[in-house]
């Protein structure tokens, strides 16, 4: 994981011009699309864990995308290998993305946590639900990936309801994860995925 980052932070969009195109690219095909764009990271944060929920449809990740672009943030995230299939894999990695076998998820908590302890700067998005489809139970990989990290988890949204995408609040872990999952679920609840699967209760 720490060598995928460090590989990719070299070709990625960090160009001011690149970085400028994606981001007017971004604002463009999401007002077209009849989406706007809301909040923002705190001042100063460069690490943190990022959810990305709901997460219902495959159209999940080009709007986390697009959103991410638009917010000016530069993020990795984690999908299962087989979408990192030529001809599109160095497309998909150089957008941040680090392909995952599910054969070795049980590692990927501990690996991603060493990965944003030896990083400057890294945004790694997680989706809780794991899976595009009816989850009842949030997985909690992600929780402990921050917490093992030691940094924040960032509750970002895609509310297909109300066609807004963007950053809701930053929680620090104590520890307790029943208290602190009761606060992000309830962050969420209300809210409307492309398929309105999603389930916060």
């Amino acid at each position: 994981m720490q060598q995928a980052i460090q590989k990719q932070q070299r070709t990625m969009f960090r160009t001011p011009v690149i970085n400028t195109v994606l981001r007017l690219l971004s604002l463009m095909i999401l007002k077209l699309c009849g989406w706007k764009t809301e909040g923002a990271l705190p001042p100063g944060l460069k690490k943190c864990v990022l959810i990305a929920a709901p997460h219902t449809s495959n159209w999940d990740l080009p709007f986390t995308l697009f959103v991410a672009f638009a917010l000016r943030l530069d993020i990795y995230w984690m999908g299962k290998e087989s979408i990192f299939r030529p001809p599109f894999r160095g497309l998909m990695m150089w957008l941040g993305g680090i392909p995952v076998q599910r054969s070795a998820a049980g590692n990927m908590v501990a690996a991603s946590a060493e990965a944003i302890r030896h990083a400057d700067e890294l945004i790694l998005v997680v989706a809780p639900e794991g899976t595009r489809s009816k989850a009842l139970y949030w997985k909690t990989g992600f929780y402990h990936i921050a917490h093992s990290a030691g940094v924040p988890v960032a509750m970002a949204y895609l509310d297909y309801g109300r066609k807004t995408g963007g950053l809701g609040p930053v929680l620090y872990t104590t520890g307790d994860i029943e208290k602190d999952m009761a606060e992000i679920k309830a962050f969420y609840k209300g809210m409307r995925g492309k398929r309105d699967l999603f389930h916060a209760d």
